[in-house]
């Protein structure tokens, strides 16, 4: 399908629709017939334009999906299977909840842009690309900004523990690429290591808890730092504000349902509104109609709250939305349009069914109370954003495809560069927030405890997904000389991080953040002059 800008002009709509190998698998939207045979030839830039805007929308709509309800429902699901943090001496549960529920949280878009990639043999060097640049990207620029902003004194076991699985994964995946398939095995390998890492985890925190003899003992020099919920207390939801003790009425009144319902609704926190200077309100509006649309089919629930959430109207309204997002979501709305004996759709009887007991659970139920079955609507939100993520997950690997196509990159050097980027943007806020608001350790451990889970799940989940659905192996030929200068940067910066830690006694100042971060320039520099062919190398 590259050939098709090699072609005149005119030829260009013919040759994508005649060319098997320029249909894209999944997704509601055909790029490629859009850019080539919708738009002009003289339009190219405007639908170029179009198609980046679209793009950033993308990222946007992970972003929030996975911070505001699917991490969110992820946390209550722990929370009510009693894998929350508990206090209590020799607890396996916190550190279990933060490398299980709390990875899967946070790696979400990472882990369903690689899965999607990883289902067609000519995207999977956009996963590639995505893991392996995201991990240079994460352990060069975010942790040297951490370096860089606040110097600290790294946990020395974790992290000598997290770079040392994480040079074994990459090493897999080296081999893995090298061999150019991946078998059942390999992929089941990725996997157990993963659950390997865990036990690692759970069994190393059980043994420094038994021998330190209290649970609750400052953290030592190897242990990072974690902020409890005394420490900041933040209050969860859209339309909390920091006055809300202020505006709550003095005596409890009942609202009706249609105005819990458009409270509920409301994305926006107005008294928060006035208060935020104009780029935060930019963004935000930006951002509001992806959250209203979440709002309406994606319900939250919330164990820090008094109701847990409980919005019943609204909830009542999940209860149709949600199933039929995911039946219309699912295999890119095969499944949910499919006519059931060739008479009736399979969203029409999911209506139906859904409308029905959804009227039985607003007849049973009050708006003050909770019903004991609540928690099973974190389930519900839990699957329904998960499939919002895959959906825009698969929407993000076509589009990327499209503009390789257009502008003649490989694969990998858009996963390496706009998908890595874009997937780990939100880790980078957020583990720069955390270092400034004094948990440096703590960031910094993140940076590499993350990405473990996005290498050995991403990998080992999408190829074993791909062997199921079609094939019992799975080919992983590099598109490009790329794969093993990323492959190879990968490496060299765990290495080097790995002998320069422990030799400035886990000491890290802006010096070795410096380093990091020049580090990734160099390696951004060498990666783009090896695709445009300025620099060679000869490949395995």
């Amino acid at each position: 399908c590259w050939e098709v800008r090699k072609h005149n002009s005119s030829e260009w709509c013919h040759f994508i629709r005649s060319n098997p190998d320029c249909q894209l698998d999944g997704g509601f939207l055909d790029y490629l017939n859009g850019v080539f045979c919708v738009f002009p030839p003289r339009l190219l830039p405007l639908a170029v334009t179009l198609y980046a805007v679209w793009l950033l929308y993308l990222f946007v709509i992970l972003g929030v999906t996975a911070e505001k309800f699917f991490c969110p429902n992820l946390s209550a699901i722990s929370t009510n299977l009693k894998l929350s943090h508990n206090v209590a001496v020799f607890s396996l549960t916190s550190p279990l909840h933060g490398v299980t529920f709390l990875a899967f949280g946070n790696g979400a878009p990472d882990v369903f842009s690689a899965v999607v990639a990883f289902s067609d043999p000519r995207t999977a060097g956009l996963a590639i690309g995505a893991i392996f640049g995201a991990g240079v990207f994460v352990t060069t620029v975010v942790a040297g900004g951490i370096a860089l902003l606040k110097p600290f004194t790294a946990a020395s076991r974790p992290f000598l523990r997290d770079v040392i699985f994480y040079m074994v994964a990459v090493f897999l995946t080296f081999m893995v690429l090298y061999l150019g398939r991946i078998r059942l095995g390999e992929a089941l390998g990725y996997l157990g290591l993963y659950v390997f890492y865990v036990l690692t985890v759970v069994l190393c925190t059980w043994i420094h808890r038994r021998h330190r003899g209290d649970g609750l003992a400052p953290p030592g020099p190897w242990e990072p730092e974690m902020p409890t919920d005394v420490e900041e207390p933040e209050s969860s939801g859209t339309n909390s504000g920091d006055y809300a003790e202020e505006y709550r009425p003095l005596l409890p009144s009942q609202e009706s349902s249609l105005r819990i319902l458009t409270t509920a609704l409301s994305p926006l926190d107005y008294r928060k509104w006035r208060r935020k200077p104009w780029y935060w309100r930019l963004f935000k509006a930006f951002k509001v109609p992806v959250e209203l649309v979440l709002l309406l089919t994606v319900p939250v629930v919330d164990p820090d709250k008094d109701d847990l959430n409980w919005k019943r109207p609204l909830n009542c309204l999940h209860i149709l939305t949600s199933p039929l997002l995911c039946v219309l979501t699912l295999k890119s709305g095969a499944y949910g349009l499919y006519q059931i004996q060739g008479i009736f759709p399979v969203w029409g009887l999911v209506t139906l069914v859904a409308s029905a007991l959804a009227l039985i659970i607003f007849i049973t139920t009050s708006n003050e109370e909770p019903p004991k079955y609540h928690c099973v609507f974190a389930f519900l939100g839990f699957l329904a954003s998960a499939m919002w993520i895959n959906a825009a997950a698969t929407e993000l690997v076509n589009i990327l495809r499209t503009l390789g196509i257009i502008f003649q990159l490989s694969n990998t050097v858009l996963g390496l560069t706009l998908l890595a980027w874009g997937n780990s943007i939100g880790d980078t806020f957020s583990d720069l927030t955390m270092a400034r608001q004094g948990y440096p350790r703590m960031a910094f451990s993140a940076c590499f405890g993350g990405i473990i889970f996005n290498i050995l799940v991403g990998v080992g989940l999408g190829c074993l997904l791909q062997m199921i659905s079609s094939q019992p192996l799975v080919k992983l030929e590099p598109d490009s000389p790329l794969v093993w200068v990323l492959a190879g940067a990968l490496g060299l910066s765990l290495v080097f991080s790995f002998v320069t830690v422990p030799a400035q006694c886990f000491q890290l100042g802006k010096a070795y953040g410096l380093c990091l971060i020049t580090y990734y320039l160099v390696f951004l520099c060498v990666a783009l002059l090896t695709e445009f062919r300025v620099i060679h190398f000869s490949t395995p």
